[in-house]
């Protein structure tokens, strides 16, 4: 919660990649600026060829065939960088699962250690004894109870299955509800009417 997180632990393998992308990316910006240096050159070229110059237009050639020269080494150059970062993060990667299959092994070894034969058979055993002792329990009871309390025993486990039983047909049968009534509705005059006719005879 208010904890600091721990802050990652940097390598040497880390600082190496870091120093190789560090190079590749100082390659790449020296390569924009030999083309632009290409392109000027090329434009100094034609400008002198149709000002007449042709041995200033030839000087601005071999000026820009020297950069493209340097421009072919860089490209190799960053070509070499980039597989040599892309083997580093790669072997990274297979040390990583190499740790992780020597873990693995790790955890089977110790899971067949507790699976071997011999705590099978043990545990086996442990089942059958405990199997064994309850055996003997219930014998112990069922001898040492006299013919009343059996049938006492009996008795109880008979009511008891007879509540189940009981239990188990309430919530089967359906809750009855009475008819709704057929006859019309008597309306409060006929009521009073007829218990007026009730009273007359009675008088």
């Amino acid at each position: 919660m208010g904890g600091s997180q721990s802050t990652p632990k940097i390598t040497a393998q880390d600082r190496a990649i870091l120093d190789l992308k560090l190079q590749r990316d100082k390659l790449k910006q020296y390569q924009k600026k030999i083309q632009i240096i290409l392109d000027r050159e090329h434009e100094i070229a034609k400008q002198q060829l149709a000002a007449g110059h042709k041995d200033r237009a030839l000087i601005a050639l071999r000026r820009r065939k020297y950069q493209e020269g340097l421009l072919v080494k860089t490209d190799g150059q960053l070509e070499s960088l980039e597989q040599l970062v892309s083997t580093i993060e790669f072997s990274l990667v297979e040390v990583s699962v190499l740790h992780g299959l020597k873990q693995g092994n790790a955890v089977l070894k110790e899971i067949h250690k507790e699976l071997n034969v011999e705590s099978v058979e043990r545990l086996l055993e442990e089942t059958a004894e405990a199997r064994e002792y309850q055996r003997e329990i219930d014998n112990m009871l069922t001898n040492n109870l006299s013919l009343d309390e059996e049938d006492a025993v009996q008795a109880e486990l008979k009511e008891l299955q007879q509540e189940a039983l009981h239990a188990q047909r309430n919530e089967e049968t359906p809750l009855s509800l009475p008819d709704a009534p057929t006859a019309e509705p008597v309306s409060s005059e006929q009521g009073v009417l007829r218990l007026i006719l009730l009273l007359a005879s009675l008088t």
